[in-house]
């Protein structure tokens, strides 16, 4: 899947991941506000992915380097727990937590330490899944709510700036029909394949990036973009 990924024009991938694509525009948006003397704190950043975006900055990368046993871990600048993050007080002026909440057993201890290390009037940049399959087990614990983000937020001191939803129930209908196809890559499944790509994988997904417009509740969204500052 990963190398037709690669073969798919950018313009349809896009729809076909509106998720992923909220997030690469939303890190952008993050990277292109940050001043060059901004010190940029990449929480559980994983094969360090945005640090390309941060090169203007000082970017500092940590994860605990378990998550996936496929990952390079090799770029991160510091391995360590974020429930225990080993900075000072007050070292960052911004901090990245993309869809990285979810891996730790005590989400509002690592809130905790975000707030913790970020200067006054320093910025906590997050992406959390709300619907969303099971992924890097047995390190993955929660999902969260727009109140429940929300509140771990508050209670660490942090000032809510916003908690958008990313997509409605079509967005998130068209991830389950692209999850069909995971149940065609193994065995005799294989053969499925050539025939429930071009709907599951395309056409159906297509038709509900368009749909989502319909859905103004958003109860079903895909997951969260939340931003807080400290004051």
């Amino acid at each position: 899947m990963s190398g037709a990924r690669k073969r798919i024009p950018s313009a349809i991938l896009d729809r076909l991941d509106p998720f992923e694509s909220a997030i690469d525009r939303f890190v952008r948006q993050v990277a292109a506000a940050a001043p060059s003397s901004d010190w940029v704190l990449d929480a559980g950043a994983g094969e360090c992915r945005f640090k390309p975006l941060f090169t203007h900055a000082h970017y500092v990368g940590v994860d605990f380097a378990l998550g996936d046993p496929a990952w390079d871990y090799s770029r991160l600048d510091v391995v360590g727990r974020l429930e225990e993050l080993p900075f000072s007080n007050e070292t960052f002026d911004r901090a990245l937590s993309i869809v990285v909440l979810e891996h730790t057993p005590q989400p509002a201890r690592v809130v905790d330490e975000l707030q913790r290390v970020m200067k006054h009037g320093g910025t906590v940049h997050m992406v959390v899944p709300h619907m969303w399959e099971e992924h890097q087990r047995p390190h993955d614990y929660f999902r969260f709510t727009s109140s429940g983000i929300r509140y771990l937020m508050e209670n660490s001191g942090l000032r809510v700036k916003r908690v958008d939803p990313v997509g409605g129930f079509f967005w998130q209908l068209g991830r389950r029909f692209m999850g069909v196809l995971q149940f065609t890559q193994q065995g005799w499944r294989w053969i499925l394949f050539p025939f429930l790509a071009p709907v599951f994988g395309l056409l159906l997904p297509l038709c509900c990036y368009y749909l989502d417009m319909l859905d103004n509740d958003r109860a079903y969204t895909l997951g969260f973009i939340c931003e807080g500052w400290k004051e």
